[in-house]
């Protein structure tokens, strides 16, 4: 059975003249700086300009996006008109280089969306912190699903199983299609914030913490078992106890054909599944005969990155947000090094 959609709110439409327009520095111009800095273009709230030392990089989206183009960010603030400052910045650069980024940046007075993972290790993070909280800065870190309709519409919908008790989901896809520069970026090194673990499975693991709770420990097993080029894990098995007792399993891997995420939430009177590729969220009440389908509206893949931007512009002017806080990432954080040690030491590990 299917029905249609009662769905989460759709990215506004940006303003015809919006009198708000902010200031936003894209760091880094990559795959997904280059997406971000197209996004946050897209909702007509923001200015953007891009900070790129690669000068091919550069030039590039100079060509395509028509923005202002700097090789650092201090060379952009500069530049700038004193009335006319730069508002936040979108940091885009290897994982390892984000907290001591963000921390000269959050000192500078900007605002910050930080990409996922926060960080490889948990180094500076109570400094960037304790600046952020004393210069009222507001910082997020971008884990998409959360402006994903169909993991919004599973945490409006979590009421319609009781207790939860069990989350049991299946990942995966053929990344040298969907990322063929693996190869030669961050990916490719677990110190930059490479392998499946940083990369991929993080998103699930935030989402699943986002709905649910914080995991209590976690139990890995990972493997480079066919991504040519490199040496990081591209399959991973995870199983972990959460927040209230809730056992959890992820099975993930960047080989397979098809691109598929399946989430099945158990609870003590019904189970609710999400299908990503189909964009449809399911319900199986006790004594029901078979899975009543939700059907979402069809959306293309910007527009999950241009609700994030919107909620992220939302935030920079006070109004409510759905995007991770820093210390929702910095918990994160510590699931992916959870994962990483009992990874490599075989054992259960307990986050504390």
């Amino acid at each position: 059975m299917v029905t249609s959609a009662s769905t989460p709110e759709k990215a506004p439409p940006p303003p015809a003249d919006p009198p708000d327009r902010l200031r936003v520095a894209v760091v880094g111009t990559g795959s997904i700086g280059e997406r971000h800095l197209r996004c946050f273009q897209a909702t007509g709230r923001a200015e953007v300009i891009a900070c790129e030392p690669n000068p091919d990089l550069g030039h590039a989206v100079v060509e395509r996006y028509a923005c202002p183009w700097f090789t650092t960010l201090e060379e952009a603030v500069a530049a700038q008109p004193e009335e006319k400052p730069i508002d936040a910045a979108i940091l885009c650069t290897p994982a390892h280089l984000h907290i001591p980024l963000a921390r000269q940046y959050v000192e500078a007075g900007l605002h910050l969306l930080i990409e996922k993972p926060l960080a490889v290790s948990e180094e500076g993070i109570p400094l960037l912190q304790q600046a952020a909280r004393e210069r009222e800065r507001v910082v997020r870190v971008a884990y998409t699903l959360r402006s994903h309709p169909v993991y919004q519409r599973l945490k409006q919908r979590l009421g319609e199983i009781g207790e939860p008790r069990q989350w049991v989901s299946t990942h995966g896809q053929h990344f040298p299609t969907f990322r063929p520069a693996y190869r030669d970026i961050y990916y490719a090194r677990h110190a930059s914030g490479g392998g499946a673990i940083q990369d991929a499975l993080t998103h699930n693991l935030h989402a699943a913490e986002w709905l649910l709770g914080p995991f209590a420990s976690i139990m890995a097993d990972a493997d480079h078992l066919v991504l040519e080029g490199v040496e990081v894990e591209d399959c991973v098995h995870l199983s972990g106890r959460m927040a209230g007792g809730v056992l959890a399993s992820f099975a993930l891997n960047q080989f397979q054909a098809p691109n598929e995420t399946y989430v099945t939430i158990h609870g003590t009177t019904g189970s609710l599944r999400a299908d990503l590729g189909r964009l449809r969220v399911g319900l199986f009440r006790h004594g029901d005969d078979d899975w009543c389908w939700e059907a979402l509206p069809a959306i293309e893949r910007d527009e999950i990155f241009i609700r994030q931007a919107h909620s992220f512009l939302d935030a920079l002017h006070g109004l409510p947000d759905t995007l991770a806080t820093l210390e929702e990432g910095h918990q994160t954080l510590k699931v992916n090094l959870a994962a990483l040690e009992a990874v490599r030491t075989r054992r259960e590990v307990t986050l504390s």
